[in-house]
């Protein structure tokens, strides 16, 4: 059995586990506290996998120390340690080939692997400005908000807690404030633009989800905790694939009530 390390509600260790998943491998989850996971992650060996991340054009001390010391999924394999989605998949691609994480095609692949990696580089931090800039404008309402969802509740259990250290983190690690808010929604169309157009090429959306779709799905279902952008989404082939891999709880359990 394999242990995946994670923060509760990340949308990037969602992704690892969709994957885990995917492959029908049983894991045992470890959750590390929030702001502590850094210093967690490297205690239980692992790195950052060599990602040097940036928000809002800036490296903030709160990145830095992430990218120096280690940082989550953390995938645990006997004495092995594997560190970021992107070495994860590849990784279990590698020990478990049934069901695939990539396309067998040469060409298939190129393109889920540009999906994937910018999944990772540009639309992973892109999330969570866009959910934070709505989140600093109203701390309390979002707080609560927040206590559930597609990732269930975000970093904290406690109402309390969320409503004075998410907006910190936001704030401070990844530099978000209320006056970005109309830029980054502008860049959200963009963005599901892009995810759309990949679904048309099939690239995304497939028969068989791959590991760009379980990139993708995840950052999309952390903006939806937004109330006012689902108008944006509506109609759109994104939000078919947030709705097939995460759908909201309630719509989740009116499933498994059906089945």
């Amino acid at each position: 059995m394999y242990t995946l390390y994670v923060i509760p509600g990340s949308h990037a260790c969602r992704s690892a586990m969709l994957m885990l998943e995917h492959k029908g491998l049983p894991y045992r989850r470890v959750d590390f506290l929030t702001l502590l996971h850094p210093l967690a992650a490297r205690m239980h060996g692992f790195d950052a996998g060599g990602e040097r991340r940036s928000a809002g054009g800036r490296q903030t001390p709160g990145i830095r120390l992430g990218d120096t010391l280690g940082t989550v999924p953390g995938l645990a394999a006997g004495r092995e340690r594997i560190s970021t989605n992107r070495r994860i998949a590849r990784f279990l691609d590698d020990r478990h080939p049934d069901p695939p994480l990539f396309p067998a095609d040469p060409g298939e692949r190129r393109a889920a692997e540009a999906a994937e990696r910018w999944a990772n580089e540009t639309l992973q931090m892109a999330a969570r400005r866009i959910l934070g800039a709505w989140v600093v404008q109203d701390p309390a309402a979002a707080s609560r908000r927040l206590g559930d969802g597609r990732l269930g509740y975000l970093l904290y259990r406690r109402e309390l807690a969320r409503r004075l250290v998410i907006p910190y983190i936001l704030g401070r690690v990844f530099a978000v404030s209320r006056r970005d808010d109309r830029e980054l929604l502008e860049g959200l169309r963009g963005m599901l633009d892009r995810i759309d157009a990949w679904a048309g090429d099939g690239v995304l959306g497939g028969a068989e989800p791959n590991a760009a779709d379980l990139m993708v799905a995840p950052s999309l279902a952390l903006i939806l905790y937004r109330p006012d952008v689902l108008p944006l989404f509506e109609g759109r082939p994104a939000l078919a694939l947030v709705d097939r891999l995460l759908p909201e709880p309630a719509a989740a359990a009116r499933a498994a009530v059906t089945a």
